[in-house]
């Protein structure tokens, strides 16, 4: 439990943050899968001030937390979060345009709406995230890409939240590798609050053009409904979807999670499932693909709460 008591580290965040901070709050309609059990506080933060000073008082007080933003990629278990989620829904976003055209914007905003406001300034640079789900700041933690771009290939700096204070670090300092960074890596602990994006001038026509056949091949090769996203880290020269069809697992289900029959790399949910469930068959699918192949899978997934 928390390192103050809970009821204490209640009524101090409630002093604060007033009606922001809720009790057992279910957390399953704030993940892309719709599946989790409940934190035992949820405090809603609404600008990167505010962020910085709720994470501010947590760290100061050595408060078990986890911050949620989108909730895509996080497998969030049946008991809960015990502690504090942070939930993010800072969404400030402003351009500069000229030669050589950026975007700031607060680690809540949604990555695919970015990437659309982008199209409709016929700004280039962000097509491969328009169908990428989940916040500015997962994908900076995260170094989230598709169809051969990444976050790597955008970020000039991000703002972030040390004990230090604020620091901003540049896309060099974020020591960024294939769906990793020194933050989720944990060499540093920090906290993403803003990004500066580097963009490229073009039309809404072009821009547009290039999102909708994006949009097309996703809708093509992957499924639709409640998932967490891809599941594992494609290993190096394959494709982790691959492996798991060639060992026959597509289609497999235990309660209502499947590994879908379109992309052996999504699981997904078909109604109130438990996340034990899918952990039952992430721990299904490594152990076969692992015997058959002798291909450990990573997964990009990350697990969440009371296991």
């Amino acid at each position: 439990m928390l390192m103050t008591s809970p009821i204490h580290a209640v009524s101090m965040l409630r002093q604060k943050f007033g009606g922001a901070v809720q009790e057992n709050v279910p957390l399953a309609p704030y993940t892309s899968a719709r599946i989790g059990g409940p934190a035992d506080v949820m405090v809603t933060i609404k600008s990167a001030d505010e962020f910085a000073n709720v994470m501010q008082l947590i760290w100061e007080h050595d408060l078990p937390h986890y911050v949620l933003g989108g909730g895509s990629n996080v497998l969030v278990s049946d008991k809960g979060v015990r502690g504090i989620v942070v939930l993010n829904k800072t969404k400030e976003v402003r351009f500069e345009t000229g030669d050589s055209p950026t975007v700031w914007c607060e680690a809540g905003v949604v990555f695919s709406n970015l990437a659309n406001r982008c199209a409709s300034k016929g700004l280039a640079g962000l097509e491969w995230a328009a169908t990428v789900p989940g916040t500015v700041g997962g994908a900076v933690y995260g170094n989230a890409g598709a169809f051969g771009g990444d976050m790597s290939g955008n970020l000039i700096h991000a703002e972030v939240l040390t004990k230090n204070g604020r620091e901003k670090f540049s896309v060099e300092q974020m020591r960024y590798g294939y769906r990793t960074s020194v933050m989720k890596r944990g060499e540093i602990k920090a906290i993403v609050l803003s990004a500066l994006l580097r963009l490229k001038n073009s039309t809404k026509e072009e821009v547009s053009v290039k999102i909708e056949q994006f949009s097309e091949r996703r809708k093509a090769t992957q499924p639709p409904g409640a998932s967490m996203g891809s599941m594992f880290k494609n290993p190096v020269g394959e494709h982790a979807g691959r492996l798991i069809e060639a060992a026959g697992l597509k289609g497999t289900r235990i309660g209502t999670a499947e590994i879908s029959t379109l992309h052996g790399n999504f699981f997904v949910n078909h109604g109130e499932t438990r996340a034990s469930d899918v952990r039952e068959l992430i721990d299904l699918t490594r152990t076969t693909v692992e015997q058959k192949f002798g291909v450990e899978l990573e997964l990009e997934v990350e697990l969440v709460g009371e296991w």
